[in-house]
C-alpha cells in the first residue's frame, strides 16, 4: 500500500478544476469514509466545487470594508484551487484512516477465530488420542486375559 500525500490530493484537484472549468460538470463532490472509531466509519459526503461557504450572516449586516491586496480575484484564484485540494487531501486520509480501522478490526477478529480454531483442534486431536490409547489399553488386557 503506497502512502498519500498532498501532491496526489493537488494532482486530483487540478484535474478536477480543469474538468470543471471546461463545463464537464456543475458540481463535484467527493465521497470518503470518515473515520469515527476502529470499528466505526461514517460514510461521508462533502461539496468541493462549487465552494460550499456558510458565513456569518451578522458580518454582512455589519457593514465593514475591507481593501484587498492584491485583489479579491487573484486572491480567490490562489486560494480557491489549494482549498479544493486540501478539501480532497483530507478525504484521503480519512478513508486511509477508515481502511486502517478496518483491517485492525478484521484482523483482531482473524485471530480470535484461529484462537478458538486452535482449541477446538487441541481438544478433538487429545481425543483421539485418548481414544487409541485406551484402545490399546483394551487390546493388551484382552491379551492378557486370553493367556
Amino acid at each position: 500500500m503506497r502512502n498519500v500525500g498532498y501532491d496526489d490530493a493537488q494532482a486530483i484537484a487540478e484535474n478536477v478544476l480543469n474538468r470543471f472549468e471546461a463545463g464537464e460538470f456543475d458540481v463535484a463532490k467527493i465521497f470518503f469514509s470518515r473515520f469515527e472509531s476502529v470499528v466505526s466509519q461514517i460514510p461521508t459526503v462533502q461539496q468541493v466545487i462549487p465552494a460550499d461557504v456558510k458565513g456569518d450572516d451578522d458580518a454582512e449586516d455589519a457593514g465593514a470594508f475591507y481593501d484587498f491586496e492584491p485583489d479579491e480575484a487573484e486572491i480567490l484564484r490562489e486560494l480557491l484551487p489549494r482549498g479544493v485540494a486540501t478539501a480532497i487531501f483530507s478525504g484521503l486520509l480519512e478513508n486511509g484512516a477508515s481502511e486502517q480501522g478496518a483491517r485492525m478490526s478484521a484482523m483482531d477478529n482473524a485471530t480470535r477465530n484461529a484462537g478458538e480454531m486452535i482449541d477446538k483442534l487441541t481438544i478433538e486431536f487429545n481425543r483421539s488420542r485418548q481414544a487409541v490409547i485406551t484402545n490399546e489399553l483394551i487390546e493388551i488386557i484382552s491379551g492378557a486375559e486370553a493367556l
